[in-house]
C-alpha cells in the first residue's frame, strides 16, 4: 500500500507538471495576436490570460469526463500506465516549445495515453469510437472550420468599415481584440485544464481512491486550474513569436476576427465534450484572418512545419508513452529510471533553450523568415501609395541641357 501511495503521488505531481507545460505551451493561442498587434503589452497579456484560464477551469467537466471515462478502459489501467503517458506528453511539449512550433498539448496527452494503454493492456483497452469521434475528427475539422469562419469574419469587418483607418477605428478593434483574447483564455481553461483533471481522475480511479465513473474532485479541479494558470503566466514566448508574427502579419481587426472565431469553436467543443486542440483552432483562425485581408500573406513554410508537427504529435507521444510503459512494467526500479530520464531530458531541453533566449522583450522582433517568391513578386510590382515617401528611395532630376554655342561670331563693334 505504501508503494502504491507513492506511485499515485508521483502520477499526480507529473500530471500537474504536464499541466504547467500545457499552460506556457498554449499561451500563444490566446495572446499571440493581441501581443503582435500591440493591443496589450506582453506581460499584461499573459497575466490576464492566466487569471482567465483559472476561471475557465471551473466552468465545465465534460472534457475531463471524456478522458477519465471514455477514451480508455478505466478498470484495466494501472497508475504506472498514466505516468508513462504523461512522460510522452511532457517531452513532446518541451521539444515543440524548443523549436517554437505550436503543436497540440491535447494530442500529446491523448497519444501518450493511447500508447501506454496499448503497451499495457492491448488495443482492446482503447475505445476506438471515442478516439475517432471526439479526438481525431475534431482535429481535422476544427482548424478548417475556424479558419473559414475567421476568413469570412475578416472580410466582413473590412467590408463594413470600408476604408476607415482612423485612430478611433484602430482603437475600437484593439478593445475588441482584448475582449476576444480574454474569451479565448476562458475557453482554453474550460478545455485544456480539464484534460489534466481527467488524467488525474483516471489515476485516482486506477489506484482505487475514488469509484469508477466519478467526476473530478474539487481539489483536482483547483490544482489543475492553478497549474495551467501558472504555466500561462510564465509565457511560452517562442511559440507566441511564431503564432503572432511568424505565420502572418495581422492588423487589429484581423486579430479580433481570429480570436472571436477561435473562442466560439473552443467553447462549443467544450460544451459537447470534445477533446479539441485549441492550438489547431487558433492556428486555423490566424491563417484564415491572414487570407481574409486583401493583400494578406500566410507564410506557408511556417504553416507546413506546423502541420507536420500536428501529424507527428499523436504517434510520437504514443511511441514514447509505450516505451516508458515497457520500462515501468519492470517494477519500481523501472519507474525510477523513467522518472530520472524525464527529469534529465527536461533539464537538457531547458539548457539548450538558453542558447537563444526569447522573452517578453524580444517576442515581437521582426520575423527572420524570408518572404517567399509570391510575396516578393507582389511587392516588386506594387507601386507605393500616393502622397507618401518610401524610405530608401531617391529621385534624380536631370539637369537642363546647356544652350548650344552659336556658330556665328558676334558682330564687331565699330
Amino acid at each position: 500500500m505504501e508503494s502504491f501511495s507513492l506511485i499515485l503521488a508521483i502520477v499526480v505531481v507529473t500530471a500537474l507538471a504536464f499541466d504547467f507545460t500545457n499552460g506556457f505551451h498554449d499561451t500563444a493561442n490566446a495572446m499571440a495576436t493581441t501581443i503582435s498587434t500591440g493591443a496589450l503589452k506582453p506581460k499584461i497579456a499573459v497575466a490576464m490570460s492566466a487569471v482567465l484560464n483559472l476561471a475557465g477551469a471551473f466552468l465545465s467537466v465534460e472534457v475531463a469526463n471524456t478522458i477519465s471515462k471514455g477514451l480508455v478502459d478505466e478498470t484495466g489501467i494501472r497508475p504506472e500506465v498514466i505516468f508513462a503517458a504523461l512522460v510522452g506528453a511532457i517531452l513532446w511539449n518541451l521539444l515543440t516549445w524548443l523549436v517554437g512550433l505550436p503543436s497540440s498539448s491535447s494530442h500529446a496527452l491523448m497519444g501518450g495515453l493511447v500508447g501506454a494503454t496499448v503497451a499495457s493492456a492491448g488495443f482492446g483497452a482503447v475505445h476506438g469510437d471515442v478516439l475517432v469521434t471526439k479526438v481525431l475528427l475534431p482535429a481535422v475539422a476544427a482548424p478548417l472550420v475556424a479558419g473559414l469562419a475567421s476568413m469570412l469574419a475578416t472580410r466582413f469587418s473590412y467590408g463594413i468599415a470600408g476604408k476607415a483607418e482612423g485612430e478611433a477605428t484602430r482603437k475600437g478593434y484593439r478593445v475588441g481584440q482584448i475582449a476576444s483574447a480574454g474569451l479565448v483564455s476562458l475557453a482554453h481553461g474550460t478545455n485544456d485544464a480539464q484534460k489534466t483533471m481527467g488524467i488525474i481522475t483516471l489515476a485516482l480511479i486506477a489506484g482505487g481512491s475514488i469509484a469508477p465513473g466519478s467526476n473530478p474532485p474539487t481539489w483536482v479541479i483547483l490544482s489543475a486550474g492553478l497549474a495551467i494558470a501558472l504555466g500561462t503566466y510564465i509565457g511560452g514566448w517562442r511559440i507566441i513569436r511564431t503564432m503572432g508574427t511568424g505565420l502572418t502579419d495581422l492588423e487589429p481587426r484581423q486579430g479580433f476576427a481570429a480570436q472571436t472565431s477561435a473562442a466560439t469553436a473552443i467553447l462549443a467543443s467544450s460544451h459537447l465534450g470534445f477533446s479539441l486542440s485549441t492550438t489547431h483552432v487558433v492556428s486555423g483562425s490566424v491563417m484564415g484572418a491572414g487570407l481574409g485581408r486583401k493583400g494578406g500573406v500566410v507564410r506557408w513554410s511556417t504553416a507546413t512545419r506546423m502541420v507536420v508537427a500536428w501529424l507527428l504529435t499523436l504517434p510520437a507521444a504514443a511511441l514514447v508513452g509505450a516505451g516508458a510503459e515497457s520500462v515501468t512494467d519492470l517494477g519500481d526500479w523501472g519507474t525510477a529510471v523513467v522518472a530520472v530520464f524525464l527529469i534529465a531530458s527536461s533539464a537538457a531541453i531547458w539548457k539548450i533553450s538558453r542558447r537563444e533566449v526569447v522573452d517578453h522583450t524580444n517576442v515581437v522582433a521582426e520575423n527572420a523568415e524570408p518572404a517567399g517568391v509570391v510575396t516578393t513578386a507582389i511587392a516588386a510590382v506594387t507601386p507605393p501609395p500616393t502622397g507618401t515617401v518610401t524610405e530608401g528611395l531617391t529621385a534624380t532630376i536631370p539637369a537642363p541641357a546647356a544652350e548650344p554655342a552659336s556658330a556665328t561670331p558676334p558682330a564687331a563693334t565699330v
